[in-house]
């Protein structure tokens, strides 16, 4: 097991009263996946973040394409070891931890063999949606959630980014409120409009609906499309960033309505890095 030794939240407060925890949810971070714009946000924004004296943690799924020996995880026992019921069927959780050294960062991935074991991330190697997506969003948000339990690790800032994570929001203002880890904390979201086009299998809308969560918490017909999905981490964060410019104009309406923080897409910002400052600043808001 490895895990990195990062400064107490007690050491870093005396920086500055404003020093927040910040929560990384990505759904891809390089360099364990190929580079697009989600992950290299993921890589980067963590950093800079943590560069302007925030404590954090990061995590994401541990997909079957990431060379684990290559990158070096290692399963944390201590964390691992869950079961998390999914429909009728306990799954369990374990957790896998790497170190990005150039960063001084550490990642969390969530594993499970039979949602993350295969080599695709979103769609199989036909580029059909997998029927089990929706699926493998709960088990991805309740077991970072429930990992974060386990660290004893109270954020301030919850920041979620990519499809696989939409669920968090939900969790955090229904399921897991009453948990004084989380009782303080703001969330964000970060919406890329990748899978607006999908839908997810008939059932997920139910499925979704944990621990005293009701049918009304989820105001969206079955079965859920990728806009609904994006539509409902808005509807349960306090803030909301437009993180690509293929956010559709539905989204952008229906973020409108909720009269949230939001922060639109400026491409200019992502030229020259300076989208971490509008993002460390835009935390401070809420």
């Amino acid at each position: 097991m490895y895990l990195e030794r990062l400064p107490s939240r007690n050491q870093l407060l005396i920086m500055g009263d404003s020093v927040k925890r910040v929560l990384f949810v990505n759904s891809e971070t390089i360099p364990f996946l190929p580079e697009t714009p989600i992950a290299r946000i993921g890589r980067y924004l963590p950093q800079g973040i943590q560069d302007r004296k925030r404590e954090i943690r990061t995590f994401m799924p541990r997909y079957g394409c990431i060379n684990e020996r290559k990158n070096q995880l290692h399963e944390v026992i201590r964390l691992s070891g869950m079961n998390i019921i999914i429909g009728d069927v306990d799954r369990q959780l374990v957790i896998k931890v790497a170190s990005i050294t150039a960063a001084r960062i550490q990642v969390y991935f969530i594993d499970n063999d039979d949602y993350f074991k295969r080599k695709q991330l979103t769609y199989d190697a036909n580029g059909k949606f997998f029927e089990d997506n929706g699926q493998r969003a709960i088990f991805f948000a309740r077991g970072v959630l429930e990992t974060v339990k386990k660290l004893r690790w109270a954020p301030d800032i919850v920041h979620c980014s990519g499809w696989i994570t939409s669920l968090v929001p939900m969790y955090l203002k229904k399921a897991y409120h009453g948990d004084p880890i989380f009782t303080n904390c703001k969330i964000v979201s970060s919406l890329y409009g990748e899978i607006d086009k999908e839908t997810f299998a008939s059932g997920f809308a139910n499925m979704v609906r944990i621990n005293g969560i009701k049918t009304s918490d989820v105001p969206f017909k079955d079965p859920l499309s990728g806009i609904n999905l994006a539509e409902l981490a808005a509807l349960y964060s306090d803030g909301v960033i437009f993180s690509s410019k293929d956010v559709g104009k539905q989204t952008a309406e229906y973020c409108k309505k909720l009269k949230i923080p939001v922060l639109q897409y400026d491409e200019k910002l992502f030229e020259d890095g300076s989208y971490i400052d509008e993002y460390d600043k835009f935390y401070e808001q809420l």
